[in-house]
């Protein structure tokens, strides 16, 4: 037991310290500056996006196979992470190419990888995920997006809400009805492109955070698809979902975790510059409780997440860690939760500064709400780690 051990005991590898490094240079430099702006304007951060395919951070996780870098989950959380940092709305799109291409890494045919995972790896399309339904949120089995056989195509009619990046996305991952008598057993998956005839597009919704992502319904009119779109064996659609948001849960648990980090790091810069009663505000005990609080609390979030983060690639090589799903919702709900504290916390502390959109933490408040509602809202989350408890 003497001297020191010959490995890193429960730490990143160095190559992660410097992805870190790399990818917070570049969201500061390319990404940050226009946050606001995006914000304000509600538009699409396409300086974020073009950035992101300059330096292949756009769609990390996709296998070399297919032109993409590998990266494995840690780094894939990390990037995301050090992106939502600075901006929300971008980190959006590495964490959405992964959620709505990831069905087709676990389940689909070499065929339908190799077509869809290759441009998605050159930045030439991003991809999107379409579960929900306006009756079939939380209950996700109870979707009425039917998908009828016709000789050698699928005929898919219904509408899905709340799709991130709808419309800019060339790609959408849909769960659809192929057996109505068998609930869960009777939904499967396929690939429809934004081409595809009767593809269209609700208006963007008007919300409180991460406006700079557009949101939208996708209405499915009478689409007739190729039968070899199909992810995977027809009814297997929702296990396959079910099994990315294990995966993907964690990713917004990344998310969230760099929106606090964000709001930790511009408060604690904040209160070392304002002055009240002759000293600056970070001397006072009272304010050093809530920086230790937030401070704390992130860095719980992160162990967790990246501990997930580690079990979600063993699983995805082989490995048997069954306690995934707990793993993923625990790191999702506490993260979310941690995000929501630390931006109120953030705005408390610059007080009525804080308040105002001239500084970002009321910004990165309203993006962090977001990360307790989707990918299963954290009541959710909680009934899925009871029924889970490992």
């Amino acid at each position: 037991m003497a001297g020191a051990p010959e490995f890193d005991l429960y730490r990143p590898a160095e190559e992660h310290d410097m992805l870190r490094d790399a990818v917070r240079s570049l969201a500061e430099a390319k990404i940050g500056p226009f946050a606001a702006e995006v914000d304000e304007e509600a538009r699409f951060p396409q300086q974020a996006l073009d950035a992101l395919v300059t330096n292949d951070l756009h769609a990390v996780h996709v296998p070399e196979a297919y032109g993409g870098a590998g990266a494995d989950a840690l780094a894939t959380v990390i990037v995301i992470e050090e992106i939502a940092r600075v901006c929300a709305s971008s980190s959006l799109i590495p964490a959405v190419n992964k959620l709505g291409s990831l069905p087709l890494m676990l389940s689909a045919s070499e065929e339908l990888k190799a077509k869809y995972l290759t441009p998605l790896a050159r930045g030439e399309a991003m991809f999107s995920y379409c579960l929900s339904e306006p009756e079939a949120g939380s209950d996700a089995a109870g979707m009425k997006t039917r998908a009828v056989r016709d000789g050698d195509s699928y005929v898919l009619d219904g509408v899905k809400r709340w799709i991130t990046n709808a419309g800019i996305s060339e790609y959408y991952t849909v769960m659809a009805v192929t057996d109505p008598e068998k609930r869960s057993k009777g939904i499967s998956a396929f690939v429809v492109e934004k081409s595809d005839e009767g593809v269209s597009f609700g208006a963007p919704e008007k919300k409180l955070g991460i406006k700079g992502s557009p949101t939208r319904e996708v209405y499915l009119d009478n689409v007739r698809i190729p039968a070899d779109r199909m992810i995977g064996a027809e009814g297997t659609g929702f296990a396959t979902a079910m099994k990315t948001l294990d995966h993907t849960r964690i990713t917004i648990a990344a998310q969230a975790l760099g929106i606090a980090q964000g709001a930790l790091d511009y408060a604690k810069g904040y209160v070392r510059e304002r002055k009240q009663f002759g000293k600056p505000v970070a001397d006072f005990q009272g304010v050093q409780f809530m920086l230790a609080d937030m401070a704390m609390k992130i860095e719980a979030a992160r162990q967790l997440t990246y501990a997930a983060a580690a079990k979600s690639e063993r699983v995805a090589a082989g490995g048997g860690d069954s306690d995934l799903t707990f793993q993923g919702a625990a790191a999702k709900c506490f993260a979310s939760d941690t995000a929501m504290e630390a931006t109120t916390d953030a705005v408390q502390l610059l007080g009525g500064y804080g308040y105002t959109r001239d500084y970002p933490v009321e910004r990165m408040m309203r993006d962090a709400k977001i990360t307790q509602i989707y990918e299963g809202t954290n009541q959710v989350q909680r009934i899925v780690m009871a029924r889970n408890l490992p």
